[in-house]
């Protein structure tokens, strides 16, 4: 439900001041609800981020970057 009801003010708030506003009129209760909500969405965003990033290539060089200086041994076990 809170979903929805963000889509609602989603669609009726034009401005980051409008959002902010809205969200200082939250109770504790509905602030707890929103926050546990956006952290789930924020999460969802990097994995999205991560996983295009991955399919275009951006981490290649690093992992072979790790992988090289796995194979010359300068790698600590944790």
């Amino acid at each position: 439900m809170l979903e929805e009801e963000l889509v609602v003010y989603y669609f009726s708030m034009s401005t980051i001041d409008e959002i902010k506003s809205a969200i200082h009129n939250l109770s504790r209760r509905e602030l707890a609800r929103f926050r546990a909500w956006f952290n789930e969405y924020e999460a969802d965003a990097w994995d999205t981020e991560l996983e295009e990033d991955v399919r275009a290539g951006k981490l290649d060089t690093l992992a072979e970057q790790a992988i090289s200086e796995f194979e010359e041994g300068k790698c600590t076990e944790l």
